[in-house]
């Protein structure tokens, strides 16, 4: 049985295929391929994506995401796949679907909507509940930056405060375009926002995510 990540991680490696190597992305100056690189170097190299956590690590992360830019695409690609080694902990179907489920999402969306004719995806109903239960976990993380008290709602009620302050700011959208928002990818996520105009425009430019 295929999982939520092992779906998203083929649909990423596909898009990337199909965008080529210099496309655009949502995360910010990065093309395809810097894109492509950090999936892989976050997979196969533990030593250098230590950097993703330890900001005194950063520097060892980027000059390792780097040197894989500067491979051949088509292996990036390939890598990406194909999925981590044997003995690499996201080798493990519980530990790929914990860790994977939601960045393979975000970053396939990442290279989807940064096209001009992209549309939105609509999600079947198990896997937005998949996205829904994590993103619940993580929306404190996600949202400690914000500036504005954050209430993030699905259309059918369920509610998840990712930031406690006033004034407050809910978010309402379907898991997916919620997900992305609490990413910090406000302006692609299709929501709605509903409180004071100027602390839902403070919300608009604030840098959420981890």
């Amino acid at each position: 049985m295929s999982t939520h990540a092992k779906r998203e991680r083929l649909l990423l490696a596909d898009l990337l295929e199909s965008a080529g190597p210099e496309a655009p992305t949502l995360c910010e100056d990065w093309t395809t391929r810097d894109l492509a690189a950090h999936v892989v170097v976050r997979e196969r190299r533990a030593d250098a994506a230590a950097g993703l956590i330890a900001k005194p690590l950063a520097g060892r992360l980027e000059k390792v995401r780097a040197e894989f830019a500067a491979k051949p695409y088509e292996e990036l690609i390939q890598l990406i796949r194909t999925g981590p080694p044997r003995l690499s902990p996201f080798a493990l179907k519980q530990v790929d679907e914990a860790s994977n489920t939601v960045e393979f999402y975000v970053h396939a969306e990442d290279v989807r909507r940064a096209q001009p004719d992209w549309a939105p995806r609509e999600l079947d109903p198990v896997f937005a509940d998949a996205l829904w239960v994590r993103l619940e976990r993580m929306a404190r993380v996600l949202g400690r930056k914000a500036p504005v008290g954050l209430v993030l709602r699905r259309p059918d009620g369920q509610t998840a405060v990712a930031h406690r302050g006033t004034p407050v700011v809910t978010v309402t959208g379907e898991p997916g375009e919620l997900t992305l928002f609490a990413f910090g990818r406000q302006g692609a996520a299709k929501v709605e926002q509903d409180g004071d105009e100027e602390a839902v425009a403070k919300l608009r430019g604030a840098r959420l995510g981890i």
